[in-house]
């Protein structure tokens, strides 16, 4: 039979010797151990000290009605362990993330499933209850009988989330590292999607998780998130973990969290950045931000226009370069000047001897940092750019403005 936890709540425990023991006040779980056991539960009797039961000394499980397998001698002074996931404090009417959802949810009751062996029953939480059904099992809990509360359950609609689904909010860096609570599953996230969740938490929960995700998804998901909120979330990180999460981020958009920060944490987070780092965002932040040096990205991919398919090819191999941005490469003519772009998706289709100077695109468009965002939206609109080249006064490239700082600019000027 499925079992909740709302329901078994304030059940009586009887020792092997059938000697009252106590109620059962809160489940724990062990992470550490096994993620889904319900280790111990915590018996309380009027003005007595409260008592513990481990998992192995529960003979049976039933609503209203725990059974232990030893005495109550047997049963140690409960002390409060940081380490153990209270599923009463820690989980019900808490905020959880869905994995599966890409969304926080509010948790209204927990199922357990009962394994029984040797004379022994464990619990194992299988699932949190996010619908209606909880919501009436923890209203109803006390007020009318279990029975009832099933039989106005039954007819509504379930909405449950598997526990291996299930993300939880620790904003307190310690007890999360006690309680072996970590956020690679949220790593594996669009940065869109888990910007979203993120705004539905609160500032605690949303440093706590930044704090704990790598850096190359902490930028990308910074990238993605309310400029208020990036603000807020940098300021409270150590200047060291800051610069390295800014790091892993595109120059530009680095430079833009970086100029919306007060002058104080401005400072410590730039001098905590390597020396090319911090030289590309400050020669950035020279720029007016609604100009095409604002928009652009100092890096860019680029080679002779005389080279080669198969050569340029051979070269993409051996860099490090963001094969899920790299959408157009740029040329340069014999005096590092520009001279067109080619698509790499042209680039691909094109003879393996054949050079890049035969595959650019017409017109040969480009602009100068100081070119307002008009016209840098206007020429997109009118060619239906993916990319364009920034160009110095000598026409040598600077940067390149990517459809994505387009549409992230008229977002932002909405």
């Amino acid at each position: 039979m499925e079992l909740y936890a709302t329901e078994l709540m304030g059940s009586k425990a009887y020792d092997v010797q059938g000697n009252y023991v106590g109620r059962v006040r809160e489940f724990f779980i062990e992470p550490a151990d096994q993620p889904n056991r319900i280790s111990h539960f915590l018996l309380t009797r009027g003005h007595f000290p409260p008592l513990v039961a481990r998992h192995d000394q529960i003979a049976s499980v039933s609503v209203g009605e725990i059974r232990l397998n030893v005495s109550e001698r047997a049963l140690q002074l409960y002390e409060p362990n940081e380490s153990w996931l209270a599923v009463q404090k820690d989980l019900l009417d808490q905020q959880i993330i869905d994995i599966r959802g890409r969304k926080v949810v509010r948790v209204n009751d927990v199922d357990l499933l009962e394994l029984r062996s040797n004379g022994n029953t464990e619990l194992r939480l299988t699932q949190v209850d996010v619908g209606l059904p909880g919501a009436v099992r923890r209203l109803l809990h006390g007020v009318v009988s279990p029975a009832m509360i099933r039989r106005l359950q039954s007819g509504l609609p379930q909405s449950t989330i598997r526990w291996e689904f299930v993300n939880l909010v620790e904003p307190d860096p310690l007890r999360r590292v006690k309680l072996r609570i970590t956020h690679e599953k949220l790593e594996d996230l669009h940065p869109a999607d888990l910007a979203a969740i993120m705004e539905d938490l609160s500032a605690a929960e949303r440093q706590g998780i930044i704090a704990s995700l790598d850096e190359q998804t902490a930028g990308a998901v910074l990238a993605e998130l309310d400029e208020r909120l990036t603000t807020q979330i940098v300021e409270k990180l150590d200047p060291g973990k800051a610069a390295d999460i800014l790091e892993e981020m595109a120059p530009d958009a680095a430079a833009d969290l970086l100029a919306d920060l007060p002058k104080q944490t401005f400072d410590d987070v730039l001098e905590e950045m390597p020396g090319q780092e911090a030289r590309e965002v400050r020669e950035l932040l020279q720029f007016d931000p609604s100009t095409a040096g604002g928009m652009m990205n100092p890096d860019f991919a680029y080679v002779g226009e005389e080279t080669t398919r198969d050569e340029v090819i051979q070269w993409m191999r051996s860099q490090d370069l963001n094969l899920e941005q790299l959408d157009t490469i740029v040329l340069l003519d014999k005096s590092a000047s520009f001279a067109g772009t080619v698509t790499v998706s042209r680039l691909l289709l094109a003879a393996p001897e054949q050079s890049l100077s035969e595959l650019k695109m017409e017109p040969l468009l480009n602009l100068e940092p100081d070119a307002k965002g008009e016209e840098v939206f206007d020429l997109f609109d009118k060619y239906n750019l993916r990319s364009l080249t920034v160009v110095d006064e000598h026409k040598h490239p600077i940067g390149v403005i990517t459809v994505d700082d387009v549409v992230s600019r008229l977002v932002k000027s909405q």
